[in-house]
């Protein structure tokens, strides 16, 4: 087998604050090939975003490996972390304040470029104008503010910016959830072209698991912490093997009736707080089909098909 681009291998990382000890991810394993898209879905509060930081070296592990080609870069720093950020770029869920207001377009997008020392001025600005038409945008918005741009745009900008230097993978962190539905359509198909034309990989972070199977090779689906189900896109949506899994399904808009039909298919309660999470399975306080070993031991991670792995004791 041949090294994923993006690895990351058994990764926990806890946050200490005045209320305890979050376990935002334990023992957390994914990876990310070239030219794929791994979607990442679960309920606010499961871990996502902290994957996201993980995986964009933007917070240290506690213990376990962040792989990029194989080599582990979690002790990289300085001019060496550099070299990374060159290869892994990210698009955050709100473009309003990810821009500076008082920078024009040009200069948000060309700042990259010399940060990294890419290029003379001239050089810069055609690779600027290049990069808004990739987007959907025209040339002359390099000189609009971000207030002077739509919703819709402005993301499209943040998309031209993580692809100015030319990255391998872009994290992209509920990079549509922000925007109305007909744009959530234009920004997603946009994310696909660029995918296409330009092989680059994603990891998709998302809490709609319809927007996440619209984009995605393959998903991951995490609950407080932890990866309970990870598999081929048609394998996990149509043969979902954990109950957490067939609630988030059911949930989505398009998801079939049989699927809404089925027993366990809303979840109940509240999630518990990452603080203290139960002991066993963590899903357990709101499953339908938990048992005396779900409350007292946690399930691991195995293989039921070709590359379709579950934690659950009865899926």
């Amino acid at each position: 087998m041949t090294e994923p681009l993006l690895a990351l291998r058994n990764v926990t990382r806890h946050f200490h604050t005045q209320a305890g000890v979050v376990r935002a991810l334990d023992d957390v394993s994914l990876h990310v090939s070239r030219g794929e898209t791994l979607g990442l879905v679960g309920e606010s509060g499961c871990g996502k975003s902290t994957v996201a930081r993980v995986a964009m070296r933007l917070t240290d592990v506690d213990t376990g490996r962040v792989l990029l080609d194989g080599e582990d870069i979690g002790a990289r720093r300085g001019s060496a972390l550099d070299t990374i950020r060159t290869r892994l770029q990210m698009v955050f869920q709100d473009p309003a304040a990810s821009l500076n207001p008082r920078t024009t377009v040009g200069r948000a997008l060309e700042e990259p470029l010399i940060v990294h020392r890419r290029g003379a001025s001239a050089a810069r600005r055609a690779r600027v104008a290049e990069m808004l038409d990739k987007v959907g945008l025209h040339a002359y918005m390099a000189a609009r503010l971000p207030h002077e741009l739509s919703g819709g745009q402005r993301q499209r900008v943040a998309i031209a910016r993580a692809l100015m230097l030319e990255p391998d993978l872009i994290v992209c962190d509920e990079a549509v959830s922000a925007l109305d539905v007909s744009i959530r359509a234009q920004v997603l198909n946009l994310l696909l072209d660029l995918r296409d034309t330009l092989g680059i990989a994603y990891l998709f972070i998302s809490h709609d698991l319809a927007v996440v199977r619209h984009m995605s090779d393959r998903i991951a689906v995490m609950y407080l912490g932890q990866v309970v189900e990870q598999g081929p896109r048609d394998a996990v949506w149509d043969s979902a093997l954990h109950p957490y899994t067939r609630a988030l399904i059911a949930s989505a808009p398009s998801a079939r009736r049989e699927a809404r039909e089925r027993p366990g298919a809303v979840i109940e309660g509240e999630l518990p707080s990452p603080l203290a999470p139960p002991a066993g399975c963590r899903f357990h306080t709101r499953c339908a089909y938990a048992s005396a070993q779900c409350r007292e031991s946690a399930p691991v991670l195995r293989e039921r098909d070709a590359g379709h792995w579950v934690a659950c004791h009865v899926a």
